[in-house]
């Protein structure tokens, strides 16, 4: 405990005597990291036929973000939301859920390709904390998966042909439902993604990426400290998979200790570090939250707004009937 407090006190010394213009300039590459996060979005969305307004893609990305972040099942409650907006903008329920499953895809992927990198730049450094095979197999998952996702008609045969053998042994789902399923799958079919547009979605994707780890260098120069640049794109990649373990919201705590360990363990000052890393989360983490919430207020009112507006006119001609039957 004593080691600890120590740490945290020489990250507080770095942490008091920032660099003002590196943390303005971190800030920045976070707001770039959700702009390119909202664009793969929206890359996949048009593969669809449909289009959000970019602010409300921006605005919807970022208020899911918060949802994902701070809540114990986040991530499965953003889903719902981004679901539900894209809805509201007119993609049908198989779009919606494709979307959803080409996003988280496509996302996983280009973390992969970063972590690759960062293992190529590391080394034998990589090989020595054993995270060559956890970052092909991760890489090779993503892949897989994004090869599914593109082989659309044959994910939509395998789809209807399991529906049909499921009710034909078990007798579920019933007629009505197997008839909406059925209609969801062959959408999927429908989806029309070329390699060009796939290949801007996952440029989106590693950007998504690129722009938050420039958040966590510049952290570095706002503490006036060196990057360790051959762990950083290996420690970041491992930080951000270790993220996504349920433990905690956010990855709080681990997300820090594992970037922390890494990081020092490639040559990063002890103190520098933690401060250098404290700051990245603050700026992506802590600052994004209320932000974010902000965001989801706005939106929801905005949508409830809209609804009573639709709703309103059509019972505005059932209440003079009723007058004119008196």
């Amino acid at each position: 405990m004593a080691g600890q407090r120590a740490e945290l006190a020489d990250a507080s010394r770095e942490l008091g005597r920032l660099d003002v213009n590196w943390l303005v300039v971190a800030v920045f590459g976070e707001a770039m990291s959700v702009v390119a996060f909202a664009r793969m979005q929206g890359t996949l969305l048009k593969a669809g036929g449909v289009r959000m307004p970019t602010l409300r893609l921006l605005s919807m990305t970022t208020a899911a973000g918060a949802i994902a972040s701070s809540m114990p099942a986040g991530p499965a409650v953003s889903s719902v939301f981004a679901y539900q907006q894209y809805r509201r903008f007119g993609a049908d329920e198989a779009l919606a859920v494709w979307t959803l499953a080409a996003t988280l895809v496509s996302s996983a992927l280009g973390l992969s390709l970063m972590a690759t990198a960062g293992l190529a730049i590391a080394e034998r450094q990589g090989a020595a904390f054993d995270l060559v095979g956890v970052t092909i197999g991760v890489l090779f998952l993503t892949i897989v998966a994004a090869a599914v996702l593109w082989q659309r008609k044959a994910l939509s045969r395998v789809g209807l042909a399991a529906l049909r053998l499921a009710r034909r042994v078990t007798g579920r789902p019933r007629r009505h439902e197997a008839e909406v399923l059925a209609s969801v799958v062959s959408r999927l079919g429908r989806v029309q993604l070329s390699w060009h547009e796939y290949a801007r979605a996952l440029g989106w994707s590693v950007a998504n990426w690129a722009f938050d780890c420039s958040c966590l260098a510049c952290g570095f120069l706002a503490v006036h400290a060196p990057i360790p640049w051959q762990g950083l794109l290996l420690a970041y990649g491992a930080g951000q998979l270790a993220s996504n373990l349920p433990i905690t919201p956010g990855g709080l705590g681990v997300v820090e200790g594992s970037l922390t360990i890494a990081l020092v363990a490639y040559g990063g000052a002890q103190a520098s570090t933690v401060g250098a890393v404290l700051l990245y989360r603050i700026v992506s983490f802590w600052a994004f939250l209320p932000v974010g919430w902000l965001l989801y207020a706005l939106i929801v009112l905005r949508d409830r707004r809209l609804d009573r507006a639709v709703l309103v006119p059509a019972a505005v001609p059932l209440l003079g009937e009723e007058g004119s039957v008196r």
